[in-house]
């Protein structure tokens, strides 16, 4: 606990640690739209196909520079989702097969830029296979400031785009036939995605930043049915998730954040799984227990009455 109140005293902590919670709860709420919209594996893909935009960008700059790295794993992300829709235009592999595709040609192509990086003639690559798992504690002041500024655009767009976002999600029919633009919406939010997970990756890794937009937009979903509701449970879970894997990194000798934020996701999605008001195990269980016994009494009532009507019936006609 010392050393944990040491941690939270330091200045650089404090921001390292904001700008992880504002890195969840802006994960958190995008999380919901993709969810709703069946496009999990998509964050997935965009991760994964971030990572040769990053290894490309370092290899073209030289340079350790997050705004450098954010370009290149965002113009990585678009070629990515242009791959996917022109695999499924041309030819006729599924949505989920042609993720899957790109997902892992991607991957492998940033795994052969890595090793080339690090076997190369580059001096200041120490550090980059960071980006695999996330490290909090090895984000400057400059990383830091470049992603909490983008992790409030990004709350703050959701914020005012809330309803169009809403009917995108449910009935983009019915919102295209009220003259909302859903094409662009969905681009949009497509591009939202993107950048959620491209300036996610420093923080918590190629690998696991896509389960930060997931699982606290499932967790959310265990408590409640409004969409409003949905939006404010699963930020705040992703807000928690988000510091706990930054604080508990810092504490310890070389923690990779990534894993660690994924624990405590994984965490707060077991306690709703079992406890959610909505749709949690045990809630449920005590819903069904009580309907069994309600319907019951109404069945051993209305046995008891049928069967004393049937007496006084045969008493009349003797």
């Amino acid at each position: 606990m010392n050393t944990l109140w040491t941690l939270l005293r330091d200045p650089n902590m404090q921001w390292i640690l904001l700008s992880c919670t504002l890195l969840g709860l802006s994960s958190g709420i995008i999380g919901c739209f993709s969810y709703l919209r069946k496009q999990s594996l998509m964050g997935d893909t965009l991760a994964h196909a971030a990572l040769p935009g990053i290894c490309i960008a370092f290899m073209l700059t030289g340079t350790k520079s997050i705004l450098y790295f954010l370009i290149g794993a965002g113009l990585a992300g678009v070629a990515a989702t242009f791959g996917i829709g022109w695999i499924t235009r041309h030819s006729r592999v599924k949505h989920d097969a042609a993720m899957g595709i790109v997902l892992s040609s991607f991957f492998g192509l940033g795994i052969v830029l890595l090793t080339l990086v690090q076997h190369g003639g580059y001096g200041n690559q120490a550090g980059l296979d960071k980006f695999l798992f996330g490290q909090a504690a090895s984000m400057v002041g400059s990383d830091v400031l470049t992603l909490s500024i983008v992790s409030l655009l990004l709350v703050t767009i959701c914020y005012f785009l809330f309803k169009q976002f809403k009917l995108v999600s449910f009935d983009p029919g019915f919102a295209k036939g009220i003259g909302y633009p859903v094409a662009l919406l969905e681009q949009l939010l497509m591009f939202l995605m993107v950048v959620a997970v491209v300036v996610g990756i420093q923080a918590v890794g190629v690998i696991l930043v896509a389960s930060l937009i997931i699982t606290p937009a499932v967790s959310a979903r265990y408590w409640t049915d409004r969409l409003g509701v949905m939006v404010v449970v699963s930020g705040l879970f992703g807000a928690i998730s988000g510091a706990s894997g930054a604080i508990v990194s810092s504490t310890g000798d070389s923690l990779p954040t990534g894993p660690l934020t994924v624990l405590a996701a994984t965490l707060l999605f077991l306690l709703s799984l079992l406890f959610g008001s909505k749709r949690g195990i045990l809630v449920r269980r005590m819903l069904q227990q009580r309907m069994k016994r309600s319907l019951g009494y109404g069945y051993e009532e209305q046995a008891a009455t049928a069967s004393v009507d049937d007496r006084l019936n045969k008493e009349a006609s003797l």
